[in-house]
């Protein structure tokens, strides 16, 4: 274990070297490099601020400067909780340059998740916004430093409430020891099956690596303008987004959200040329295109992800927005594929992609582990040059998560086309997607199980058109059956994030069981869908 993390085996390091598909270069350095070689093109949009390379580094010259003389240091880690605004790029890129690894939490995520995650990492500061639409983040950091006695600071971006304000950290450069390559440079949020979710460790090689991957698949280059609606904190958003147009030298716009209201506005005025969306919202960007009087002519292509986009409405994509369709998929834990943009129609619609690097290595097996026959539905596994070899601090749950030749489980179902296409035909593991989020239905239940009115209680996704699955509580009350609001209630008290929260409550006299007595969500879903 290196910094809580299983590092890759000596032969499989070398020979991503040898192939360059490890450079050597840690991110704040590659940032430095962009900046000479970009100078004056923009980097960043968001806010009716501008940046260009050169301000993006020198901002973040000294914000790191800064943060250091707040005490951060070389090897703490720092959770980081901030919406989609220009201070999430420079903090990000201030505490790559220091070395100090940050933990990229949700904007939604709440109390127990943020407080998880500074106390299992240790982590010596908390970076949030001063709220999140009515949610005051202020508060949420007192209970969580009540909670964790080491969290030794709170800086807020906005107004500090008694805490540290971002603002202060703000000082003239000073040298600074880079990390190494090698090193442990950010813990991304993985989808998690169980509990809050496991933390993947990406070092400043493997995720470099996955972003020029990405750059070279889509393609981007310099005349890349990418917009950001979702939330950056997400890997795709993270690495598609932000580091895939910085390694181009391309323009990312962040957008405070997706709806057509304020999206096709800065689609026009800011000609942006890719977008990434999940099915729902490209379901609503074909609805209003028709009726919209914004040019969005400078489209080129619309990434989709995050879910699968079903066959029908993803052949409505290309007439009703006049550009490409890429299906896409991707995993914090690192493997990411694109749909190229001169693969067949058909290819385009059906298919999520191909892996982005001739590097990634994927086998589809069955339950005992064995190939399937090619085009046959098995597991797919994946290993390379940006996947992980284990979670964060995590043994246990990595024996079963990877195999013992260091290939990932990613408990996704799918078949493989002739040319390498992957389709995927849905999920090994219990979890619920609902909208790109993925819900723990472990999590949810566990916490439902403390209310006085649930007996027993068994959460599932049940399908829906806008959202590919909603959450539904199948309770077995204690008395009179609880309400949807009051058990939303509850949750939100408890600090659950808002996208974990039930959509729909079910009484039932009791749960159905399989054979061997354990509660089934099949049959359930069989119930209720019947």
């Amino acid at each position: 274990m290196t910094e809580g993390r299983v590092p890759w085996s000596k032969e499989f390091a070398d020979r991503y070297r040898e192939e360059g598909l490890w450079q050597g270069v840690p991110l704040g350095d590659l940032l430095r490099g962009w900046a000479e070689r970009y100078g004056d093109r923009t980097a960043l949009v968001a806010g009716g601020r501008r940046w260009s390379y050169r301000e993006l580094d020198r901002r973040v010259d000294r914000l790191a400067a800064g943060l250091h003389r707040l005490g951060i240091a070389a090897g703490d880690r720092v959770v980081v909780q901030l919406p989609n605004r220009p201070s999430f790029v420079a903090v990000v890129f201030a505490l790559l340059r220091l070395g100090a690894p940050p933990v990229i939490a949700m904007p939604a995520h709440r109390f127990a998740e943020i407080a998880h995650f500074c106390s299992f990492t240790g982590a010596a500061a908390y970076i949030t916004a001063e709220r999140d639409g009515s949610f005051d983040n202020r508060e949420l950091a007192r209970e969580v430093q009540a909670e964790v006695p080491g969290l030794r600071r709170v800086i807020v971006d906005g107004d500090p409430g008694g805490f540290t304000a971002l603002s202060e950290a703000d000082a003239d450069p000073v040298p600074l020891p880079s990390p190494a390559a090698e090193d442990l440079a950010l813990l991304l949020l993985s989808g998690g099956t169980t509990g809050v979710p496991k933390l993947v460790p990406r070092t400043h090689d493997d995720w470099a690596c996955s972003g020029r991957a990405m750059a070279e698949a889509i393609p981007f280059g310099a005349g890349t303008v990418t917009m950001v609606g979702l939330p950056i904190a997400h890997n795709w958003t993270m690495t598609h987004g932000m580091l895939a147009a910085f390694i181009a030298g391309g323009t990312l716009v962040l957008a405070p959200g997706l709806d057509p209201e304020s999206a096709f506005p800065l689609v026009e005025a800011e000609r942006v040329t890719d977008v990434g969306l999940v099915p729902s919202m490209a379901a609503l960007w074909v609805e209003e295109a028709e009726w919209t009087g914004h040019d969005l002519s400078s489209l080129r292509r619309v990434a989709v992800g995050g879910a699968k986009l079903g066959e029908e409405a993803a052949k409505a994509v290309e007439p009703a927005l006049g550009c490409r369709l890429q299906q896409m998929f991707g995993m914090a834990e690192g493997l990411i594929g694109f749909v190229r943009d001169d693969d067949p129609d058909e290819l385009r619609t059906v298919s999520q992609g191909r892996p982005a690097s001739p590097a990634d290595e994927v086998r589809v097996v069955d339950e005992a582990d064995r190939e399937v026959a090619p085009g046959e539905v098995g597991e797919l596994l994946a290993r390379g040059p940006y996947t992980v070899r284990g979670y964060y601090r995590s043994p246990g749950h990595d024996a079963v998560a990877f195999t013992p030749d260091g290939f990932y489980r990613t408990g996704d179902l799918v078949r493989i086309l002739p040319g390498g296409h992957v389709v995927f035909e849905g999920r090994v593991k219990e979890q619920i997607n609902r909208g790109g989020e993925k819900v723990a239905a472990e999590e949810v239940q566990g916490h439902l199980l403390a209310h006085p009115d649930v007996r027993d209680v068994l959460v599932v996704g049940v399908p829906d058109d806008v959202l590919g699955e909603r959450v539904c509580a199948c309770v077995v009350p204690e008395g009179e059956p609880p309400s949807l609001a009051g058990l939303r209630d509850f949750l939100t008290r408890l600090g659950l994030a808002a996208y974990k929260l039930p959509d729909r409550v079910e009484a039932v006299d009791e749960l159905p069981r399989t054979a061997l007595g354990k509660p089934s969500r099949k049959l359930m879903l069989q119930r209720l869908l019947g």
